[in-house]
């Protein structure tokens, strides 16, 4: 595990901060929270975040708001550039309420970076222009991605195995060897994934496999591949995808 490593937050004067970090695959950064709020972006790299309602699973086109006071652990999928953008705490109330899952098109991308190289704020009238137009940007972009709901309770056993999914959310592993590794019999696993979430564990896993499937079709990663890394033959993996999702896999990025 690791602690979270923000920028200096103490002066309020300035509307935003920049934070540069990169992170080794496998990392978990553990549960933490800002007085400010927090646009989490990779340049690269994969990662799930969880807050104590849900998991997002962030490829490098999608960015995450957090806003202040919000709980949060990262669990590095591979290796990650990460670039950070804090908002102060009056500034932070522009945006919405809720955490947020969002788009970064070319504009804000360029926005983040510029942003966190001019942490220094050599020019001061040019870094607030900047922080003013991504502010602007954050408001605009385009909400997306499938969001993961996580056991409220306190159960160790349903917490371990829902981490275990996420880390390898193969089909090809069975209900009952998540259970074995949990240290909870198969009955009692049930039942507190009912009680808990709502549904059973092989709808939750295929909300998770979904989650995966659309960050690697982000990522440009062949069909052929996910299906084959999710323990799916393509056809069935694809028969999956558009029963719940409505459409091919070949034509997800492209609905509207």
């Amino acid at each position: 595990m690791a602690r979270a490593t923000p920028p200096d937050l103490s002066d309020t004067q300035v509307p935003l901060r920049g934070l540069a970090r990169s992170y080794p695959r496998g990392l978990y950064i553990e549960p933490h929270e800002h007085e400010w709020g927090q646009v989490l972006y990779a340049m690269s790299g994969l990662m799930w975040l969880e807050t104590p309602q849900e998991a997002l699973l962030l490829p490098p086109q999608r960015a995450v708001w957090l806003p202040p006071g919000v709980p949060h652990g990262i669990r590095v999928v591979s290796e990650l550039q990460m670039r950070n953008i804090y908002l102060r705490p009056s500034l932070s109330g522009v945006l919405e309420e809720r955490v947020q899952v969002f788009e970064v098109d070319a504009l804000l991308r360029e926005l983040i970076l510029r942003l966190v190289e001019q942490e220094k704020q050599t020019d001061p009238e040019y870094y607030r222009a900047l922080s003013d137009l991504c502010v602007l940007e954050l408001r605009r972009a385009r909400s997306s991605l499938p969001r993961i709901a996580l056991p409220e309770d306190d159960d160790r056993r349903l917490l371990a195995l829902c981490q275990a999914v996420m880390a390898n959310p193969s089909a090809e592993i069975p209900f009952e060897q998540h259970a074995a590794d949990a240290g909870a019999s198969v009955r009692t696993l049930a039942r507190l994934f009912q009680r808990s979430l709502g549904m059973g564990f092989a709808a939750w896993r295929r909300q998770v496999q979904l989650a995966t499937a659309v960050a690697a079709l982000s990522a440009g990663t062949p069909i052929s591949r996910i299906a084959h890394d999710l323990g799916y033959t393509p056809g069935a993996f694809s028969e999956m995808f558009r029963r719940e999702l409505g459409v091919a896999p070949s034509e997800y990025l492209a609905a509207p």
